[in-house]
């Protein structure tokens, strides 16, 4: 595993934790390449019933490193696109993990950071945490997504904003703005996402998968599609085993072991 990215084991729960502290965790492509090759592993164990993405040295990330960025504008339009792209394929691994991906912010995430901290399934954010959409500040446009997942919860004129100020806001602004689930006294954003993700991994992992897509599909989906969408994933769930033992659990009046069937 590259140096880049810590990786760690809580029970069900797996840990991955940016590792560029000297540069307040900016992106790099070492960082891209490890966070996808860790959810590729992820989605293949089945004892991995959930991740959760933050960290190190009391800063989520703050975006991407303007040292290399300031060395793109000499190349062709082409390599800089080709460059920008190793952080879209983050994203939309992160998207496509079928297992659920939680964002546990303490400190700064910033332009791109803010942009990995939303494409997460779910996000814990301490109080005190710094989130901003910051690139007009360099004189630079957003990516990774950032106007798509911020254009989810706020008004077109709410997102102008954000994106013209680069105004930095607190995680319990941005938790009245929508996107927050939990928010955490400052130092226990981890503790709670890992607990978070702990309750969530105990859960049917196929389900699951499904569920998580259904989510992401539903904001861009017409009501007619996104019915189809249900319909194909409540005939496929109903023959499953995790179904079985779901429904049989309540019927016989006790507690799931979705776990179980993992094994």
């Amino acid at each position: 595993m590259s140096e880049a990215l810590l990786t760690r084991r809580e029970g069900a729960v797996l840990v991955l934790s940016n590792n560029n502290v000297a540069a307040r965790n900016a992106l790099s492509p070492e960082f891209y390449e490890a966070v996808m090759a860790a959810l590729r592993e992820a989605a293949a164990d089945p004892m991995i019933g959930a991740i959760v993405l933050t960290g190190e040295g009391g800063h989520f990330c703050a975006g991407g490193d303007l040292r290399q960025l300031a060395k793109r504008r000499e190349l062709p339009m082409q390599e800089r696109r080709a460059k920008l792209e190793g952080l879209h394929d983050l994203i939309r691994s992160v998207r496509d993990c079928p297992k659920p991906v939680i964002a546990a912010v303490e400190g700064a995430a910033a332009g791109a950071g803010l942009s990995l901290a939303l494409v997460c399934d779910m996000l814990v954010a301490a109080k005190n945490s710094v989130f901003s959409v910051a690139y007009v500040k360099v004189g630079l446009t957003p990516d990774g997504g950032a106007t798509a997942f911020l254009a989810e919860f706020v008004s077109r004129q709410v997102l102008t904003e954000l994106c013209l100020t680069g105004e930095r806001i607190s995680g319990e602004r941005l938790a009245q703005l929508g996107p927050v689930n939990r928010l955490a006294e400052p130092g226990q954003a981890l503790v709670d996402a890992i607990a978070l993700a702990g309750q969530i991994a105990a859960g049917p992992e196929q389900a699951m998968a499904c569920i998580k897509d259904l989510c992401r599909q539903a904001p861009r989906n017409t009501l007619e599609e996104q019915l189809e969408l249900e319909a194909q994933y409540m005939v496929r769930s109903q023959a499953t085993e995790e179904s079985r033992e779901g429904i049989g659990a309540f019927l016989e009046k006790r507690a799931s072991d979705f776990t179980r069937l993992r094994r």
